[in-house]
């Protein structure tokens, strides 16, 4: 292997970067996973509405595939913040639909969610607490240290806020002109297919901003380290003073013992 073909020290650390921002990624919206419970209740609706038009029956498989997928989620111990963001989601809607009668109404609150998740994003972003970086700076580690300490990582968090916000508030603008003048199935079906590639496309460009970053300061580890530092400057000074008590009664002593 020749110098050229050796990896540097630059490579290896924006891999383990590219890694370590993929993982927080993966983390923070689910992965595989949190995109199939996003997914599933919705398709099952408008699967069993398109097939008979039962709304009572399309409502209640939905709500009950959700908390089927929470009860897995607990019995596996594993993190349940999007299963229960889905269960909460669909409960609402369920709620609508039976009320007005109009199924709908199923996906209204999940639209409603979605628009002012976009304008989070974007006022966020304007206001320079981009909403990106306060989600994903404790899983960083780094907590809030981007917004004065490290401004090319709040830049890059910016530009990812603006980037989930624009992309929502694109999806809004398909999803209501359809809720006026399609029908349930129409629209259920539409919403279904923008699940995934809109939400795709966010985290892809929130990858791209992040790993052209710099890294980001781990605020546990210098908060550890400091710690440690004030546990040896506490055991230092202790010894110091058992060390001057020992001095000290070696010269009481010596006093005592002259005749």
């Amino acid at each position: 292997m020749t110098s050229l073909d050796k990896p540097t020290t630059e490579d290896t650390s924006a891999d383990d970067a590219r890694a370590v921002t993929e993982a927080a990624l993966f983390e923070a919206f689910g992965g595989v996973r949190g995109m199939v419970e996003t997914v599933l209740p919705g398709l099952l609706f408008v699967s069993i509405y398109t097939i008979n038009k039962n709304l009572h029956m399309a409502a209640i498989a939905a709500l009950a595939v959700s908390l089927a997928m929470v009860v897995v989620r607990l019995a596996r111990k594993d993190t349940v913040k999007h299963a229960f963001s889905g269960v909460f989601g669909v409960g609402f809607g369920v709620v609508f639909a039976m009320m007005t009668g109009n199924a709908k109404d199923f996906y209204l609150p999940g639209m409603l969610y979605t628009t002012g998740l976009a304008l989070a994003y974007i006022i966020t972003a304007m206001a320079g607490v981009p909403l990106i970086g306060l989600m994903l700076g404790p899983i960083f580690r780094e907590n809030l240290s981007w917004r004065t300490r490290n401004p090319g990582r709040k830049k890059a968090y910016t530009k990812a806020s603006w980037a989930w916000g624009l992309i929502l508030l694109g999806k809004s603008a398909i999803l209501f002109p359809l809720y006026w003048w399609a029908d349930t199935t129409q629209l259920g079906w539409v919403l279904v297919a923008l699940k995934i590639p809109p939400f795709l496309l966010a985290v892809y460009l929130t990858w791209v901003f992040l790993a052209k970053a710099p890294p980001p300061i781990d605020v546990f580890a210098e908060m550890e380290a400091e710690e440690r530092a004030e546990e040896e400057r506490k055991a230092a000074r202790e010894q110091e003073r058992a060390q001057h008590g020992e001095d000290d009664e070696a010269t009481t002593t010596g006093r005592h013992r002259r005749p």
